[in-house]
């Protein structure tokens, strides 16, 4: 084992933690769980913080490498390239803010609150430093039993239908996988994740094995037509919980593509680009256009990330530096954005204890600094230049074009209607006057709350100000991935509308290798 410069395995040690701390929470009472898991989640912080300055751009593929054999065939490999490390920060991150914004609002059962919160966490970076196959599976589905009980035990009135919905859509996709993976393991010989990614499955084989994970993926992410489950599922959700379910669970989807889908199936991948960019294109236009005339503003946040997390889909297919960056950086933004715009409506449902659009209006008037905050971060939805949603949509969008010209104007009115319907939705809360009394008599934003919300509006500045200081720990990972699957790269009707050659004839065999 190794755990770089300080030579602690820091990636159990990120694992461990919050295990042990979730354990001890259910010994000891309500006050006494919230510090230790507030305390936990803040070392886990720090964990990832050494990880990132401790990190190498430049260096190996993999670092901070662990490896114990368990036997029978099972091994406890750890280990993180950029993407992951990024990917775990955006975790670590918003965990605390997810500890504090339950600090009030959960009164009933809170060690065992605290305990799911302090596994998913552990799950959550197990998913993304998982270096064996059935490791990561263990962690991929593992996730699903504490935001299963957050929502069943922590939700709104219709709670236990909505986690049913949520438990059964993502383990039934999940199925497929698994024995996808039971056949790749005797295929090739190995459950190293590393040594797959440079594996050569037979084209005819890589198919099938493609659309299998695809089926667990595309319910994740949620891409449509099997979103369903994400509504209901945010609505019924605690605060803290649709914060980490749109924050990072989504985004689980989006890193099963670029760890197995692409590197593993390069030209199944190429194959299906035509079937994702139809579904990613009907997701952006539709779930937009229902996103317009929802009154829960929770069902309008969760409508609009499943348009956002097309623009992921449309640039990891699309095969080129700009499309799979932008989705990368897309991924960390909605993390952020969507983490923050429900904590937004966390902040007045608990003062209100409604989230009906309709009952707000003139918010600016009484809580001047809560609406400077949620102004931020709906330009951040919107993709306004500045903040970290214009950088990845942009790459997105650009990447997309190069293949398909029709798919990047589909995507492209995906940006104008999340305009209409974010800007709509902060007009109608933060301006005019109040519509009912309670309303006008809310207060603004307490300390607690400022630290919640200040750090993400900050980071969502960085990304937008200075996007390179995230893309850089990430950019030797998407070249290494682009060497991968560039053999495979279809070829886009913008590229025979200019003139220009097709990708997969611009690129030899040799080339490839």
């Amino acid at each position: 084992m190794s755990g770089g410069v300080t030579g602690l395995p820091l990636l159990s040690l990120l694992i461990a933690l919050p295990l042990i701390a979730g354990l001890v929470c259910l010994f000891v009472s309500a006050k006494a769980a919230r510090w230790i898991a507030l305390g936990a989640t803040l070392a886990c912080l720090v964990i990832g913080i050494d990880l990132w300055l401790l990190y190498d751009p430049d260096g190996a593929q993999w670092q901070f490498v662990e490896r114990l054999e368990l036997g029978g065939g099972l091994s406890w490999a750890l280990g993180i390239d950029g993407i992951a490390l990024m990917l775990i920060m955006l975790s670590v991150f918003l965990m605390p803010i997810c500890i504090g914004a339950s600090w009030q609002a959960i009164d009933r059962r809170v060690p065992e609150y605290m305990a799911a919160f302090l596994l998913m966490e552990a799950l959550m970076i197990g998913v993304f430093a998982a270096q064996d196959l059935f490791l990561f599976y263990v962690f991929f589905e593992g996730g699903l039993i504490p935001m299963y009980l957050i929502i069943g035990i922590w939700g709104g009135a219709e709670r236990i239908k909505a986690s049913y919905k949520f438990f059964l859509y993502t383990l039934l996709g999940s199925v497929l996988m698994l024995i996808a993976m039971i056949y790749m393991v005797a295929t090739a010989g190995t459950s190293s994740i590393p040594e797959l990614m440079a594996y050569d499955f037979p084209p005819e084989v890589q198919q099938w094995l493609w659309l299998a994970f695809f089926a667990s993926f595309a319910v994740k992410m949620p891409m449509w037509p099997v979103h369903t489950w994400l509504p209901d599922a945010h609505v019924q959700a605690p605060t803290a919980g649709s914060v980490i379910l749109a924050g990072v669970l989504l985004k689980m989807g989006g890193y099963g593509f670029v760890r197995f889908s692409l590197p593993m199936f390069p030209e199944a991948s190429a194959q299906f680009v035509p079937l994702v960019f139809i579904l990613s294109g009907i997701a952006v236009v539709y779930t937009s256009l229902v996103a317009l005339v929802q009154r829960d503003m929770k069902k309008l946040i969760a409508y609009s990330s499943v348009a956002h997390m097309a623009f992921v889909t449309f640039g990891l297919f699309a095969f080129n530096r700009q499309g799979i960056e932008g989705a990368l950086i897309v991924m960390l933004s909605h993390g952020l954005v969507s983490a923050a715009l429900f904590l937004c409506v966390g902040i007045i449902y608990d003062r209100m204890h409604t989230r009906e659009i309709a009952q707000y209006g003139g918010v600016s008037n009484n809580m001047p600094g809560y609406a400077l905050l949620f102004m931020l971060f709906t330009m951040g939805a919107v993709a306004l230049p500045g903040t970290s949603g214009f950088v990845g949509e942009f790459l997105s969008l650009a990447g997309t074009y190069q293949v398909s010209t029709w798919a990047a104007i589909v995507a492209t009115t995906g940006i104008v209607l999340g305009a209409a319907y974010m800007l709509w939705l902060y007009w109608r809360i933060a301006f005019g006057v109040a519509r009912t009394p309670q309303a006008a008599a809310m207060s603004d934003l307490s300390a607690r709350e400022w630290v919640l919300l200040a750090p993400i509006a900050a980071v969502v500045l960085w990304m937008g100000v200075y996007p390179e200081s995230f893309m850089r720990p990430m950019r030797a990972d998407v070249g290494r991935l682009l060497e991968r699957i560039e053999r495979a790269a279809p070829a886009g009707d913008s590229h025979l509308v200019r003139g220009a050659a097709p990708a997969a004839a611009a690129h030899s065999p040799e080339a490839a290798h």
